[in-house]
């Protein structure tokens, strides 16, 4: 078990099959909330594909990560990185707060990945987050990269502020490659 962090294709984000996993009921209040802020819908939601795919474990502690967080983001930075629900690829100048329960809450907070993206990115230079934690991988790739050794292995040859705390790196990791897939494939990430 566990919480992931997953894309979501067009099918899912529009049904109204909750069974399913179906988030209709956000995708709808989301648009209603964009309309009012004089925003186009969210509408070119991608079905998807095995390219498409996204799919990271969060099973990690996150103390030292919130820590991380708190001594190189502001307040609303650290927010912006963390405190959402969904995110999709969608410019937003603040978050957008959904009546709407989803997996693990009851209200649905959304956020635009362009934000996250660069929150995470002044925390991936902060910490000197290295190129070669992966960019494109398989399902649970960034997951294994971090659990399986490589990460250990490159912090043994290239230490930095990145390797004090591998767990605080992952996540730091996880939100920028995950903001940075939902802008190069349109597609919006949900934790399930």
């Amino acid at each position: 078990m566990g919480m992931y962090l997953v894309s979501v294709g067009r099918q899912e984000w529009f049904s109204d099959d909750e069974d399913l996993g179906g988030k209709g009921a956000i995708a709808s209040a989301l648009n209603e909330e964009l309309r009012l802020r004089g925003l186009p819908p969210y509408e070119s939601v991608p079905e998807l594909s095995p390219a498409l795919w996204f799919e990271e474990k969060l099973s990690l502690p996150m103390t030292g990560f919130s820590a991380l967080c708190r001594a190189h983001l502001t307040p609303e930075e650290e927010e912006t990185l963390c405190g959402w629900s969904e995110m999709v690829p969608v410019s937003l100048d603040e978050e957008i707060t959904l009546p709407v329960g989803g997996a693990y809450t009851v209200m649905t907070v959304v956020a635009g990945a362009p934000q996250v993206l660069a929150a995470a990115e002044r925390l991936a230079s902060a910490i000197g987050l290295p190129p070669e934690v992966p960019d494109v991988f398989p399902n649970l790739g960034l997951t294994m990269w971090f659990l399986d050794g490589q990460a250990k292995d490159l912090a043994a040859t290239r230490p930095g502020p990145w390797s004090e705390d591998l767990n605080s790196a992952f996540y730091a990791a996880l939100y920028l490659r995950a903001a940075q897939h939902s802008l190069r494939c349109g597609v919006p990430l949900s934790y399930s």
